[in-house]
């Protein structure tokens, strides 16, 4: 967990934020947000909201309202309690990417299976940066469908001892989602969070029922819901970044505004998931300049209305290789989520193909990134002892550091060290090989998940949960 200690960069003026404001007002109030779910459209109408067929149309007062209701921040419970952090406020925490339906691994790119679930769980443990491991890296393909959200919460659970969430894409797997964190947490799931699931609104102005489904149970369990409109302009959205922004405000507080309906005072995080499709082809794109702007305004106007935020970036890219597309286009967008405030950083280690592919090597490239970020956004301490007068003096002039007091003192952890990138000279780079950054990534994912040892779990409880897995797939049918 990192503490953001510097200014927001925040590009809008308040002229500005008043109008994206008067803008998903507007459209809540005049266009509507449809609700495929009748639970949804009963709490709705039995808060005065004008509902007409499944179309709702808000009082923009009312939503604010509903809202402000919600908490800024609240702490988020593993079962290792070390691993517990806040969320909201000053606070960012990081996860690896997020649904997947393919992997890649070196040169063989396939269908995802449960191995490569598990073995991104085994990274998101192993490694330090990762606050949290997420709910389905990828799709486990290999596994019944109708079940497989129970394997994947048997993995995670098993596998992490951080926090984890529940994949929202059924009623079944959030229900089966919060009983297994029951399992996991007894009582403890009825007054603190403990799991969570992202729901993503279907736009354009779209609340499915499967989307539904989820939320509101996990709004009535009191869990927290990332309620995350999918925005591409161009597609699902105007090509316009003011008119994207105040659809994806629309959509988001409407979803929040039915939690607190439901549940006054539920967490629930605010969702961005904003960038472009290339108007030459129809396919998604990532990494460019309005999605880097989209990002900066979305956190600006979710601190506007006190609610904690989940970045859609992520180190996201269009790039089919772990290459240099892939690592420019993904250090623009997540160096954006930082400048901008994130408090859940999604997709940070793995993202390919426009989120098609999970890649092993580039979650090690992504790593890399995000630990550069994480040492730039650290404040550096400036004392007198920093100064180093003591080395000047010893060194004098015309001479070097290399062998001064001051510097053996420190050379160890005076400087950030990359794990992935190389600073041998051609001579020696040939000599080892000349392996690139992916061939060198794929040795240091292979590495980590050699020495990956698993978190304790009582073995009372990992009965349980074998009992209930067992129990729930015969239900299901597989």
């Amino acid at each position: 967990m990192m503490e953001h200690r510097y200014p927001y960069l925040e590009p809008v003026t308040p002229d500005g934020l008043a109008t994206l404001e008067r803008g998903w007002q507007r459209l809540v109030s005049e266009i509507g947000i449809r609700f495929d779910h009748p639970e949804a459209l009963r709490v709705l109408a039995e808060h005065g909201q004008d509902v007409d067929g499944d179309i709702v149309r808000f009082d923009p007062e009312w939503v604010l309202e509903m809202v402000g209701k919600a908490p800024s921040q609240f702490t988020f419970h593993a079962r290792n309690p070390e691993r517990s952090m806040v969320i909201g406020g000053p606070q960012s925490v990081f996860m690896p990417l997020q649904g997947a339906p393919f992997a890649r691994r070196g040169d063989e790119r396939r269908e995802a299976e449960l191995r490569d679930t598990c073995d991104f769980f085994r990274l998101a443990q192993a490694v330090d940066e990762y606050d949290l491991a997420g709910s389905w890296p990828c799709e486990p393909n290999d596994r019944p469908l109708d079940s497989r959200h129970l394997d994947v919460l048997l993995a995670i659970i098993t596998l992490t001892d951080k926090p984890f969430g529940a994949h929202g894409i059924s009623l079944a797997s959030a229900q089966d989602g919060l009983a297994m964190a029951r399992i996991v947490f007894g009582d403890r799931i009825d007054s603190e969070v403990v799991t969570y699931t992202n729901i993503n609104a279907n736009s354009p102005l779209v609340y499915d029922e499967r989307m539904l489904d989820s939320l509101l149970a996990f709004a009535h369990a009191g869990q927290p819901v990332l309620v995350v409109p999918f925005l591409l302009m161009g597609a699902m959205a105007p090509v316009s970044t003011p008119a994207a922004l105040v659809q994806q405000f629309a959509e988001g507080l409407t979803g929040i505004a039915l939690i607190q309906a439901v549940n006054p005072g539920a967490p629930c995080v605010l969702g961005s998931f904003l960038s472009t499709t290339d108007m030459k082809n129809g396919s998604p794109a990532f990494g460019g300049p309005e999605s880097h702007f989209g990002l900066l305004a979305s956190g600006q106007l979710a601190r506007r209305y006190g609610l904690p935020w989940r970045a859609g970036g992520g180190a996201l890219t269009t790039s089919p290789l772990p290459d240099a597309q892939a690592a420019y286009e993904g250090l623009n967008t997540m160096q954006a989520a930082f400048l901008a405030g994130a408090n859940i950083h999604m997709h940070c280690g793995g993202w390919l193909e426009g989120g098609l592919v999970a890649s092993f090597e580039k979650l090690v490239v992504d790593l890399d990134m995000l630990r550069i970020l994480i040492a730039e956004f650290t404040p550096v301490d400036i004392d007198e002892a920093s100064l180093a007068f003591g080395a000047h003096d010893e060194v004098r002039h015309g001479g070097h550091f290399l062998g001064a007091a001051h510097t053996m003192e420190r050379f160890r952890d005076c400087f950030h060290r990359p794990e992935l990138a190389t600073t041998e000279n051609f001579q020696r780079w040939t000599a080892n090989g000349s392996q690139d950054a992916a061939t060198r990534a794929t040795a240091i994912y292979q590495r980590i998940l050699d020495e990956y040892e698993p978190p304790p779990l009582d073995d009372a409880v990992r009965a349980e949960l074998d009992a209930y897995v067992i129990r729930r797939r015969a239900e299901l049918g597989d």
